[in-house]
């Protein structure tokens, strides 16, 4: 995908912008409010409550914790980056929580509930997380996603979106060689880049899911603010802010 590619989209993007990527996601948004009430809406707490409860992709765990202070049975957070849960159980214990919050690689506990908060535009591989949590959870269990932007949002590309939608209009192969003038990693496709970019779209999830052991029991499509006035179901790729949904076993 893209239009303008080679040495000519490489130097337009170090025209635009010199100095690297702009940190578009870098959390300001949720100062002074609660993630997991924000993108799940506050009813999240009567789900929570008295539940085992698996935060999967939980980084330094801050949601683990909030879930434990409200009144979760017990939360365990997985990661795959084990510093990041070294942070996660650090927290724990400065917080008196160590014998609720449990950060793991793995798990071969069965949940009621299992979180997963802006993972699935990033995962390599979400058919295989959907297959990983089916095994994860109790059959009356059920998922409680949400993620964006997704892949046609204005800043869908996430740290390559210098500008709306910019990346849709350049190639990957030309967002990758201007990243590579600030990056030392040697990633070669968005996939390569931290935390991973998967180009997530809100049609391509839902073929996902119908391929899974889940279905939707509700999927709800946040448009973006200034854009809701032209939120429907043609442009709903393109003015969406963020895709939440709930997934049951089939």
């Amino acid at each position: 995908m893209g239009i303008i590619g080679g040495t000519l989209g490489y130097n337009l993007l170090k025209w635009i912008n010199p100095n690297g990527e702009k940190d578009l996601m870098d959390g300001s948004s949720y100062i002074g409010k609660s993630k997991l009430a924000v993108l799940l809406g506050p009813q999240i707490w009567d789900e929570v409550a008295d539940k085992v409860v698996i935060d999967f992709g939980c980084g330094e765990g801050s949601e683990v914790i909030e879930i434990a202070q409200h009144g979760a049975r017990k939360v365990i957070g997985l990661d795959i980056q084990e510093n990041l849960l070294e942070i996660g159980r650090k927290r724990a214990v400065q917080q008196g929580l160590s014998e609720k919050c449990f950060f793991e690689r793995e798990t071969n506990e069965k949940a009621d509930l299992i979180t997963a908060l802006d993972s699935f535009e990033h995962f390599n591989d979400p058919a295989s997380i959907l297959a990983t949590m089916s095994q994860l959870l109790k059959p009356s269990g059920c998922v409680l996603a949400a993620f964006g932007p997704t892949w046609y949002h204005p800043l869908g590309g996430h740290p390559f979106s210098v500008f709306p939608w910019a990346h849709l209009i350049f190639t990957e192969k030309a967002l990758i060689r201007w990243r590579s003038d600030f990056k030392t990693d040697g990633a070669t496709r968005f996939c390569e880049v931290k935390g991973g970019l998967n180009q997530m779209s809100i049609a391509r999830f839902e073929k996902i899911v119908a391929s899974s052991p889940f279905r939707f029991s509700k999927l709800e499509t946040v448009p973006i603010r200034r854009l809701k006035a032209f939120n429907n179901s043609l442009t709903r790729e393109f003015t969406t802010a963020v895709v939440r949904c709930k997934l049951v076993l089939r």
